[in-house]
């Protein structure tokens, strides 16, 4: 790509942050449009989010591998978190099948991400509840989830989690560069 010789007619650094702020909440039409499927985003993100995060298991197994952790939540709010995050896709799945614009739009990687993504929280609640036994038998399941999840992410769309604010501080700083809204 050709260097970018124009003189900026704005900054960069507070349009790129102004964009990622607006762009992670619905705008009011989108939301009128489609509910469904903002209400199953962020239920299926937050409950995740929490779940991964937040479960002090989880933050002992980071402390015992990277020398550090945090704060954890009770294990009854990450639980409840769990569930959203289940309820959450199980919706965006339904919404997925049944809206006829969504359906079009979707392909085989999209339920291969929802599955790899699904699997994970699955298994860790299942294993946390001990539904399935033996033990070793569910945390086995949860741990090669997560591995499978962890060899395709590269791969899959799930690299948005690394990506997203990133492309969006990008497009909000180039549009503040040219002096226009992003």
């Amino acid at each position: 790509r050709a260097a970018n010789l124009a003189a900026p007619k704005g900054s960069e650094f507070l349009p790129g942050m102004k964009t990622i702020l607006t762009r992670t909440l619905p705008e009011g039409g989108t939301f009128k449009r489609q509910p469904l499927t903002i209400l199953a985003g962020y239920l299926f993100h937050i409950g995740l989010l929490v779940s991964l995060l937040l479960f002090i298991p989880h933050i002992e197994l980071f402390r015992e591998t990277f020398g550090f952790g945090w704060p954890g939540l009770p294990n009854p709010i990450v639980d409840a978190a769990a569930v959203l995050g289940i309820v959450g896709l199980l919706a965006a799945l339904w919404n997925r099948l049944t809206n006829p614009v969504m359906k079009l739009l979707s392909d085989k990687e999209d339920y291969l991400v929802w599955v790899l993504t699904f699997l994970p929280l699955l298994t860790g609640y299942l294993a946390y509840h001990r539904m399935i036994n033996p033990y070793p038998l569910a945390m086995g399941l949860h741990i090669l989830s997560i591995e499978l999840l962890l060899v395709l992410f590269p791969f899959t769309k799930l690299m948005h989690t690394f990506t997203l604010f990133l492309a969006r501080w990008y497009n909000g700083a180039m549009s503040g560069r040219r002096g226009v809204e992003s």
